[in-house]
Parts: C-alpha cells; structure tokens; sequence
C-alpha cells in the first residue's frame, strides 16, 4: 500500500469518522429524538433473538472495553508487571474467546433478520448494512489472531497500540508504525473507523443511552412527601376503622 494512501486511510480518516460519530450521534439526538431507538424485533420472534443477542452483547462488549484499554493504554504504566509479549497473549486468548461468541451469537442475529419474512419486511436497509458490517469485523478481528501467532513478543501489537495513542492525542507519526501491518490488520482497523462513521445513521445509537443508564448510579434519591401534611397523628388508622 502506498504511503498517500496509508496516510489517507489512517492519518486522515480516523479524524473524519471520530468527527462524524460525534457530532452526528449529538445532531440525531438534538433534531430526531423518535428515532433514537434500538428498534427490536423481539415482538416478532423470541426464540433466536435471546440467544443471538445474549452472546452477541457479552463478546461485543467484552471486545470493545479490551481494545480500548488495550490500545490506549500506555506501555509503561504496566510495563513493571506485564510484558508486551504476556500482554498479546492474553489479548489473543480473552479475544479470541470474547470473537467467537460475538461472531455465534451475530450469525444467529444475521440469519434470523434475513430469513423470517416478518423481520426481513420490517428491517430497514441500515439494520441489515451493521449486521453485515459488524460480522465482518468479527471475522476479521479472528482472522488476525493466526498471524499475532507469528509474533508473539508483542511488537506488531505495541505498534498498533502507539498508533491508536497518537491518533487520540493528536500526535503525528503514527502512520509510520503500521508500515509493517498486514493487510488483515489494516482491513479490521479501517472497517472498525467506518463503524464509527456510520454510527449516528443506525440503531447503534441506542449504545449512548446504555453508558447513559450509568447516570442513574450517581443521581440522588428521590424524596417522596405525604400530601396530607397538617394531619393529626393516627388520623389515617382511625379512617380505616371507620371503613
């Protein structure tokens, strides 16, 4: 791959998916509140939809928390106790568990919206494109844990790490350590980015409102307050005896 379009796709790009994911996820939420839904089909069919999802949601989220601690996690905070090499083994090992339960569970979420008449008729083109989109991501995120196998000192990983730091810190450089990556590396992290572009044009908005729901944690109690304020002690007992 050239170096212009090294430096388009994971110099440039990584900016203009960030940019939109943000800024579009505030705009759908500021201008179409109605549509900022997970839209389930679970009224439809039941059955698949528990277990497809289920595993789905416990891989995806598994993988998302990992690669990003993972990658935007700097070396030497945990250099004293960990090496690179211990460190992508455990990545491969705790992803590539987390992959192929995402990837289980997303084939039965696939084949469930393409093959019942029902759901296929209420889908829209969107919610078949990110299941279309996540699976292959998946698949790509599995296919590159072979090729980790290959280096296992933690070399290949710890580059890719620094460049997703520096493309968070707004630092150059980066596009120079994935000299190296193999195209499979390249082709999960640009389908990863272009997630992150479509984001605010899907049902995968409803994620905001999940790390939302975390708000409640911290939120005060509710107080709650008799209406009947100015009545004297035991008025209400006496009322029941009467009735």
């Amino acid at each position: 791959m050239t170096a212009w379009l090294d430096t388009l796709l994971f110099g440039i790009y990584p900016y203009i998916c960030l940019a939109v994911f943000f800024i579009g996820s505030w705009a759908r939420f500021d201008r179409d509140q109605y549509t900022w839904k997970s839209d389930s089909s679970q009224l439809l069919r039941t059955g698949s939809l528990r277990w497809g999802s289920n595993l789905f949601h416990i891989g995806v989220l598994f993988l998302f928390f990992g690669h990003t601690v993972g990658m935007l996690t700097p070396h030497f905070l945990y250099e004293h106790f960990m090496s690179a090499g211990a460190k992508q083994l455990m990545a491969m090992v705790s992803g590539g568990i987390a992959g192929t339960l995402g990837f289980i569970g997303l084939s039965i979420l696939l084949h469930r919206r393409l093959s019942d008449e029902r759901i296929r008729a209420t889908s829209k083109v969107s919610d078949i494109l990110i299941l279309v989109l996540l699976w292959l991501q998946l698949a790509l995120g599995l296919a590159t844990i072979p090729l980790s196998a290959q280096h296992l000192d933690g070399s290949m990983m710890m580059k890719l790490a620094e460049w997703g730091q520096r493309v968070v810190t707004f630092r150059s450089g980066g596009v120079e350590l994935l000299a190296e990556a193999g195209w499979i590396f390249k082709a999960h992290m640009f389908l990863g980015m272009s997630i992150f572009l479509i984001f605010p044009f899907t049902r995968l908005v409803h994620v905001w409102s999940g790390f939302g729901t975390l708000a409640y944690v911290l939120r005060p109690y509710q107080v709650v307050r008799a209406r009947r304020l100015n009545l004297p002690p035991g008025h209400m007992q006496s009322q029941d005896r009467r009735a």
